[in-house]
């Protein structure tokens, strides 16, 4: 997820923590979902257990909002930033877990409710240049031939430029995530990107919840420390064992008396590692 620097009331929609506050409101929630879906919505219920808003300690660091509605359908959002992130697999992952969640104990696999997972992405998920890509199980022998289980993957991008093939709500909103400003909702003037910028609004007012995103910063800060004293640990590892695999690859190759220089000599312990094919071997691994 990445750290920030910026004030909460400085904050894009597009921010992991401010989005998942935001849809933590069910009227916001369903307002999102019809949007970004184009379908109807009723009887939200936003699921709460799920996210880091409501750990007590902060452990998590998962900012996914899980929403249900009256037929019984459900549905999985997330903010996405990272262009790394693999998002397929994360989307399988995300179906799966649902699927868990959702099974009673005892109950058989076809009472499984449809399902959406749902990724909002400040980025083009898959280079197409679409606002919207949809993917359902079809059978590849046979053209539009659904398999029928009920699930859907969504990716939407702020960086769609097929305007002219998707709603212009849709189009507003996504543009909204990247620049939730006031300026943004005078140009466009629609009223569901309104009524995100009032909920925005109300949540960049909250002492409590710009208390909350402070512990989220300090987590994540925490996070990334604990993080890079891993990998530096990782690295003095590696380099303890290649320097012993160097030590005994000289000893058996009748140089021990040379031993001592590597330590007062960093032209010749390079020399060295080069001879003995160590100077990218890491824990574990011997001379060639």
């Amino acid at each position: 997820m990445g750290t920030t620097s910026k004030r909460f009331q400085d904050l894009n929609l597009s921010n992991y923590f401010l989005f998942a506050a935001a849809a933590e409101d069910e009227e916001t929630s369903q307002l999102l979902l019809e949007t970004l879906l184009g379908i109807k919505v009723s009887g939200v219920k936003v699921s709460v257990e799920h996210s880091l808003l409501y750990s007590s300690d902060f452990r998590s660091v998962r900012l996914d909002v899980y929403v249900s509605d009256t037929v019984e359908v459900h549905y999985n959002m997330e903010m996405e930033n990272d262009e790394r992130t693999s998002l397929p697999q994360r989307s399988r992952y995300h179906q799966a877990e649902m699927d868990v969640i959702a099974l009673k104990p005892g109950e058989d696999f076809s009472e499984l409710k449809p399902v959406y997972v749902v990724f909002i992405c400040t980025f083009d998920p898959f280079g197409e240049g679409l606002y919207r890509y949809t993917f359902i199980n079809r059978c590849e022998e046979k053209d539009f031939f659904p398999l029928g289980d009920g699930a859907t993957r969504v990716f939407l991008s702020t960086k769609g430029t097929n305007e002219s093939e998707v709603p212009k709500e849709l189009v507003n909103l996504l543009h909204y995530v990247e620049n939730s400003t006031d300026a943004y909702v005078g140009e466009v003037d629609d009223p569901t990107v309104r009524k995100l910028r009032e909920r925005v609004r109300d949540l960049k007012r909250s002492r409590e919840w710009e208390a909350r995103y402070m512990q989220f910063e300090e987590l994540l800060r925490e996070r990334e420390r604990e993080g890079r004293e891993r990998g530096l640990e990782q690295g003095r590892t590696e380099e303890r064992s290649r320097i012993l695999a160097l030590t005994a690859a000289m000893a058996a190759a009748g140089e021990a008396e040379q031993i001592p220089r590597l330590s007062s000599d960093p032209a010749f312990l390079e020399e060295m590692l080069v001879k003995y094919h160590l100077q990218d071997v890491g824990t574990g691994d011997t001379p060639a």
